[in-house]
């Protein structure tokens, strides 16, 4: 062995002696969370008043439901999918309106997005993100009218109470074709730009609504779904969701 592959061997037996003797030896211990471990007092001190500060917010009281709404009430359109629906329109519309100097066309909204029920009697905050507990956002995507033809076959054969707002009018037959399709009372025109309200999740491709990936343009309201529920049902003493016809399927 030469001198210079000695070199390297002490070289490396020092490299390997310096890390060994670095190794330290490292123990977890678990601890389980319950109600045998004591709260700290100056935490718990520190954290009441912006609890109870938090808790007010969101008992406060700013609407009246007079019945109880789930998402399971109708096949195809439910009170609680249209109010939704209805409240992204009204008031992402002034927003849209503001930022493009155009008005929004009609709103797509997801069965799966509604998480909670609207309960019988005083409508607080927290019904507000009960609701819609996730951090979604509305967006408006720009569409030609081949796509929202699509969006009317994906709603056809997907057979969901998918909450779309008034503006929309989508007729199935016994099959579960589709029958008719308007926006606004008028058919869909190919060739016509459509400025629709969904929510971001949606727009990326959420429960496969790939549709809204082929666009013209999209625009970012920064305006959660949440804060548009308690915005609306601010606005009036007492709700009043309503099933209708504005997605239906005929039995004959």
């Amino acid at each position: 062995m030469t001198s210079k592959h000695i070199l390297k061997l002490c070289l490396l037996l020092l490299i390997f002696s310096c890390a060994s003797s670095n190794i330290s030896k490292i123990e977890g211990k678990r601890i389980d969370i319950d109600d045998s471990l004591s709260a700290n007092k100056a935490v718990e001190d520190f954290i009441t008043p912006y609890r109870l500060h938090v808790n007010k917010d969101m008992d406060s009281i700013i609407s009246y439901a007079p019945e109880t709404y789930t998402k399971s009430d109708g096949e195809f359109n439910t009170a609680i999918g249209n109010l939704m629906a209805d409240a992204v329109y009204s008031e992402g519309n002034p927003v849209f309106m503001q930022q493009s100097k155009k008005n929004i066309d009609f709103v797509l909204l997801n069965h799966g997005g509604i998480r909670s029920i609207l309960s019988k009697g005083n409508v607080t905050t927290r019904t507000a993100y009960g609701i819609m507990p996730f951090e979604n956002s509305v967006v408006v995507v720009a569409l030609k009218g081949e796509q929202i033809n699509e969006m009317m076959v994906y709603l056809s054969m997907a057979k969901r109470a998918h909450p779309v707002s008034h503006q929309l009018q989508l007729t199935l037959d016994k099959n579960s074709e589709v029958r008719s399709a308007t926006v606004n009372g008028k058919p869909i025109d190919i060739n016509r730009t459509y400025y629709v309200a969904t929510n971001d999740y949606l727009y990326n491709g959420g429960d496969g609504m790939d549709f809204f990936q082929t666009n013209e343009g999209l625009y970012v309201l920064n305006y959660k779904i949440r804060n548009v529920l308690i915005d609306n049902f601010k606005k009036t003493d007492t709700l009043n969701p309503k099933q209708d016809q504005r997605f239906i399927k005929l039995k004959d």
